[in-house]
């Protein structure tokens, strides 16, 4: 009989040797072209796994060389800790606060990014653009006042719920789905006048629906699925897709679990999804939000304990979704490394995507729609 260990080891064995099996482009997308475009991952953030340090822990510098390396021109980095609970306020002080000593420990390899001019400094200086960004509202505790002293310590984005419902509206594990609340909807009247990007991402229907109906700017939602392929509550509808593309927004697609019915995802996966987005949408108003860390995960056995117990955690607070799975990491194996997006762009390359089209993907429609949204 396996033990524990050897099966863990044969899984990611088996992870492993199917990324292999897809070849490399013969021709891709270029360096040149890959260091010339707007990289932007509309959800993530500079680290990942390191089992000797805490998650709090300042960045390491194997993480700050691995941003340097990824070529991300600037990346929507959750600074709140989501979902409902205790001390929300305070916990997200302390992950601005976070943030702000990474910038200040690291001036020539981040900067905070206020404005869409920043994106192009950020490209200039070749150094990786912070977008502080919010997952869930608990931190605001129904004051909606709160949302312009975020923006003067520097949120650009955020989402009005996360899975659950809360003060805001129904996230997408409420059957309810009762929408946007009142308040939701003031909610939504004070992202607009702050010129801050409204993100409908972990949103039920109805809160989508709303939000996008509701906003008199774009919005966005930044890291999804769609649920055509997959039908899973944090995938998004055909409908939600046309209705988010028709008032000029985008909508990222990430690197989870719910990018299949079971079992770990692959590259095949995400193109899928891509592709499907892209007829729905067009292929200006999609875009890639990965939902992790800019490293690469070294699937170990000490790996495996660790995202166990993160599942475990997000199941016990109540914000685990559908899909969701100790045994399915959230990561897709080709693409498992910071040059993961130029990776990708060479996959798309060899199905045949046209250059301008992969550059729009990469980041160019994120760029364009945060233009659109924030001010100058």
């Amino acid at each position: 009989m396996l033990t524990r260990r050897e099966a863990i080891l044969i899984s990611i064995g088996g992870l492993l040797c199917r990324s292999a099996a897809i070849p490399a482009a013969a021709a891709g997308f270029s360096n040149r072209q890959y260091a010339d475009a707007m990289i932007i991952d509309a959800l993530g953030g500079p680290g990942g796994f390191d089992p000797d340090e805490a998650d709090d822990a300042p960045l390491s510098a194997k993480f700050i060389a691995d941003a340097k390396a990824s070529g991300v021109t600037a990346v929507n980095v959750t600074v709140n800790e989501p979902g409902n609970g205790p001390n929300r306020f305070e916990k997200t002080i302390a992950g601005i606060a976070s943030m702000q000593h990474e910038l200040a420990a690291h001036p020539d390899v981040f900067l905070k990014v206020l404005a869409p001019q920043d994106l192009t400094i950020a490209k200039s200086t070749r150094r990786m653009g912070l977008i502080f960004g919010f997952q869930d509202t608990t931190m605001l505790e129904g004051d909606l006042k709160r949302l312009a002293m975020f923006y003067d310590l520097g949120v650009r984005i955020s989402q009005p719920t996360y899975n659950r419902r809360n003060l805001m509206g129904d996230g997408c594990l409420e059957a309810s789905d009762g929408g946007l609340s009142r308040l939701g909807r003031e909610f939504v009247a004070e992202m607009n006048r702050l010129h801050m990007l409204l993100d409908l991402s972990h949103a039920g229907p109805r809160t989508i629906a709303e939000g996008i109906a509701a906003s008199t700017a774009p919005v966005a939602i930044t890291h999804t699925g769609c649920r055509e392929l997959v039908d899973l509550p944090r995938n998004t509808s055909d409908s939600s897709l046309r209705a988010l593309a028709d008032r000029g927004g985008v909508a990222g697609i990430y690197f989870m679990p719910f990018l299949r019915a079971s079992g770990q995802p692959h590259a095949e996966d995400l193109i899928r999804h891509l592709e499907h987005a892209v007829n729905v949408c067009g292929e200006d108003h999609v875009g890639l939000g990965t939902d992790g860390g800019i490293s690469g995960i070294e699937l170990n056995e000490a790996y495996a304990k660790y995202f166990r117990k993160s599942v475990e955690d997000r199941v016990k607070a109540g914000i685990s979704a559908p899909g969701e799975s100790p045994d399915v990491y959230t990561l897709i194996p080709e693409y498992n490394d910071p040059r993961r997006f130029k990776t990708l762009a060479d996959d798309l390359a060899s199905r045949g995507w046209p250059a301008n089209r992969i550059e729009k993907i990469l980041g160019g429609n994120f760029a364009r729609l945060f233009a659109d949204v924030w001010k100058s």
